[in-house]
């Protein structure tokens, strides 16, 4: 990761990411990191482990908030005390996801609500926390993770794709309505990413070597292979960029 282009502004940035100690998640907060950026990260298990990890090998180390983002309240205090420590965030990144598939017959009113909070609503109220502050300093930049579930029509996981398209639209109505106050709001879809959850519960040699063969690039997507994307989205060279969607997924959905 250490050939990644550097973003001037990001050094010293106040960047917050939800879902930052593992997956691609572990791999932004390393990027931001790298950046020079002061980064404060929250998610339910316990990552004191990488906050070590990443002091040994960037020389910064990120702000580890233990959180389940799908607590409202718990969510807008980490923000806070964040803000406290690194002062008001200008780079909200909002990457925690859950995507455990699902049939539609067997989904009740409490996976519904749990996979809407986790994969959407903590989306809105991250974003509501950050952008007061935001206002204040004249601007800054939020990108929402989402995925390529929902373009590709996959089935087998239905509140997820139907939240990541949520996403969607959430960041095309933010990025207008707080547009003039210089906030960029923009989103991020990432393909198949081989994170080590992918590997545990649903890689196999077959599904991989298909979805490869959608792909127009060759090569299985890591979690370092999304952080330029989302280093370029949260730094001020996209400045004029607002209310897009970039994809990151070797060539499967064509856009535009």
């Amino acid at each position: 990761m250490t050939d990644l282009p550097r973003f001037p502004d990001l050094d010293g940035a106040s960047v917050f990411l939800t879902g930052g100690g593992s997956g691609i998640g572990a791999a932004l907060t390393e990027g931001f990191l790298r950046q020079g950026a002061r980064v404060a990260f929250v998610q339910r298990s316990d990552a004191s482990g990488f906050v070590d990890e990443m002091e040994r090998t960037t020389g910064n180390r990120p702000l580890f908030l233990p959180c389940d983002v799908t607590d409202t309240a718990a969510l807008k205090a980490a923000i806070a005390a964040a803000s406290e420590a690194q002062g008001d965030i200008s780079v909200l990144v909002n990457n925690a996801a859950n995507d455990t598939r699902h049939k539609t017959l067997e989904v009740d009113e409490s996976f519904w609500d749990w996979s809407i909070a986790i994969n959407l609503k903590a989306y809105f109220f991250a974003a509501q926390a950050v952008i007061p502050a935001m206002r204040r300093r004249g601007g800054g930049s939020i990108v929402n993770f989402s995925s390529i579930s929902y373009m590709m029509g996959n089935a087998g996981y239905p509140v997820y794709t139907a939240a990541n398209s949520g996403i969607n639209g959430l960041t095309r109505s933010l990025a207008r309505e707080f547009g003039p106050d210089r906030i960029r709001v923009n989103a991020l879809a990432p393909g198949w990413v081989l994170t080590d959850r992918q590997k545990e519960l649903w890689v196999t040699p077959e599904a991989l070597a298909a979805h490869l063969d959608r792909q127009c690039l060759p090569d299985a997507l890591a979690p370092a292979d999304i952080v330029g994307g989302a280093l370029f989205l949260a730094s001020g060279a996209s400045r004029l960029m607002t209310g897009q969607a970039l994809v990151i997924d070797g060539g499967v959905v064509v856009t535009g």
